[in-house]
């Protein structure tokens, strides 16, 4: 390195030390700023002060602790409104969930729930339009959802494994609202009846919960069958897809644990 070079090269790292922006120092001195950032890491890891390779462990393969509560509610977000992907540009996977901006509240208890299950690692809000998209990167999320697969979850088998299962048994409220909080809704439905003679409007509320795969829709009825929760087909235009609960004691029990999306 010449004379010239390195005179340059301690007066950047003066300003890094400095706190100086690297993007301000390569821009104050000329120098691209891939280089300031290359200069600025050696300088870090010669006086020990850069950190270690991030690697939180993982409740599958290293025995964490896991909030089964928070993961059960997860679980339910995923299997509805989530997807895992894996950028080319990236070094780990990511989780994302979809969640409209019409509902403030589940995006909090998303993020949540997130944070919950992976505590060590960031977790992060991206704005779409219409919507906020809630993310986790970690390299242990195939871990955590086996059920992540090559193309749409509808297309392909989806089951739980026993130690899900035994966490969806153990947690099952959280189950049922992590799905309605993605494919469900709290609606007010109506009808007329014959009062006295008169025709006269009848309003009641239901649940609504809707997915195309018939795997997930199992899981979600099973559930519901060990809540003692009564439940029916919905369908439309021929399409099972939809199932509704309607029952007056049926709806107080998800009254009680679920509520209208906030």
């Amino acid at each position: 390195m010449s004379f010239h070079r390195a005179e340059v090269r301690q007066k950047a790292l003066t300003l890094l030390r400095g706190g100086i922006r690297n993007a301000d120092v390569a821009r104050q001195l000329g120098i691209p700023q891939g280089t300031i950032g290359y200069w600025k890491h050696m300088d870090r890891t010669q006086r020990g002060q850069c950190p270690g390779k991030h690697d939180p462990p993982c409740p599958r393969c290293d025995g964490r602790e896991l909030d089964e509560s928070a993961y059960s509610y997860l679980l339910g977000l995923y299997l509805g409104d989530g997807h895992i992907s894996h950028y080319s540009a990236h070094r780990v996977p990511n989780l994302m969930i979809t969640c409209a901006e019409s509902w403030p509240g589940l995006i909090e208890d998303c993020e949540k729930a997130m944070r919950a299950v992976f505590p060590e690692n960031s977790v992060c809000r991206v704005r779409k339009t219409g919507c906020r998209n809630v993310k986790v990167y970690s390299k242990h999320l195939h871990c955590l959802f086996p059920q992540h697969g090559p193309g749409k979850k509808h297309d392909r088998r989806i089951a739980l494994e026993p130690w899900q299962q035994a966490i969806v048994d153990a947690h099952p409220w959280e189950f049922v609202r992590g799905l309605i909080h993605s494919d469900g809704c709290r609606i007010t439905n109506w009808t007329t009846r014959l009062v006295g003679g008169e025709q006269k409007r009848y309003e009641y509320p239901r649940y609504l919960f809707t997915n195309v795969s018939d795997d997930i829709r199992r899981l979600y009825t099973d559930t519901l069958d060990r809540l003692g929760i009564e439940w029916t087909h919905c369908t439309r235009h021929g399409k099972p897809y939809n199932i509704s609960v309607a029952k007056k004691s049926s709806v107080a029990l998800l009254d009680a644990h679920v509520g209208p999306k906030y």
